[in-house]
């Protein structure tokens, strides 16, 4: 089940910015300019339906998982209204039978932020490249400039462009090139202890082959509660997401434009244990209908995994 990562260091920063202006000033020194954080992470997942998204790919079959992860962050302030952002992102999936769609992600991404008083002006760009059972198969460029601020004292608005470039590995047909436009609205319940989070997307994509166009309209609702349990906070997330992408072109296989809708709802619980680790356990369910055969399906994944951050 894919769901998207790709800007959650950006995210974190610019939440990060939304609890700074949350919170009064205090007399404490000012931090460092330069702060460096890293987590690694190792667990198993059950997948109920193994699959590559990118090629409409399922097997229909259920196979086990080791799952193993890093991530490195580097901050850096360029000054008193400049914040600039280095992210590396390392993701290898594991699987029992399906070993041939073993997958191994690394992602580089940087990102910067500018503090205009009521309002944040941001950029992030990424890029990745995904191994397929230790093979090239995807290249993704993923530039983003952002607006954001607070509506009202509990409101938070964000706004960006996306263009995005990818490349799939034998599959020229695939490649394509994207244009998005997205807004995130939060509202801070009690802070970053307790928010929701409701967002949408539109987005065009023009591929090599006229079959692979399309228009999409995204739709998310996400909710996020820290919650205190014996002295630990623990940290509670319920997501969905639905899609709704339409083909511009006949999809020959079919003879008419193929059409997809998905959803997607996820449970994510984070207990601390140890002073820098952290217990996860995740579900999520996608449902998956198109009048294209392939990509007509569902899937449940659920697993567990040990997080060590410093």
């Amino acid at each position: 089940m894919q769901w998207p990562t790709i800007p959650l260091a950006a995210t974190c920063a610019l939440l990060a910015w939304a609890s700074a202006h949350l919170q009064a000033a205090d007399d404490r020194p000012s931090p460092s300019p330069t702060r460096f954080s890293a987590e690694v992470g190792i667990g198993a997942e059950y997948d109920s339906n193994v699959s590559v998204d990118e090629l409409d790919a399922s097997s229909s079959e259920s196979d086990y998982a080791l799952t193993m992860d890093a991530k490195l962050r580097l901050q850096h302030q360029l000054n008193p209204i400049t914040d600039l952002g280095f992210t590396y992102d390392f993701g290898q999936t594991l699987y029992e039978q399906f070993s041939e769609l073993d997958r191994q992600t690394h992602m580089l991404g940087a990102d910067v932020d500018v503090d205009l008083g009521k309002t944040n002006a941001g950029a992030s760009f990424y890029y990745i490249n995904s191994l397929l059972d230790y093979d090239a198969f995807l290249e993704f460029y993923r530039v983003s400039p952002s607006l954001s601020g607070f509506l009202a004292k509990k409101w938070f608005a964000r706004g960006a462009y996306v263009y995005a470039d990818k490349t799939i590995e034998d599959r020229s047909e695939r490649d394509a090139t994207s244009h998005a436009g997205e807004v995130d609205l939060y509202f801070f319940r009690r802070g970053l202890r307790s928010y929701f989070n409701v967002g949408y997307r539109y987005r065009e994509e023009d591929a090599n082959g006229a079959q692979y166009d399309n228009r999409a309209h995204s739709f998310k609702l996400r909710y996020v509660h820290r919650f205190e349990v014996m002295a630990k906070v623990v940290k509670m997330e319920l997501a969905w997401r639905y899609e709704d992408r339409d083909y511009t072109s006949i999809t020959p296989a079919i003879g008419e434009e193929r059409a997809d809708e998905r959803q997607r709802w996820k449970l994510d619980v984070e207990v601390p244990v140890l002073q820098h680790g952290a217990l996860q356990f995740y579900g999520g369910y996608g449902a998956y209908d198109s009048n294209y055969e392939p990509a007509d399906y569902s899937q449940t994944v659920v697993g567990t995994r040990f997080l060590y951050r410093w």
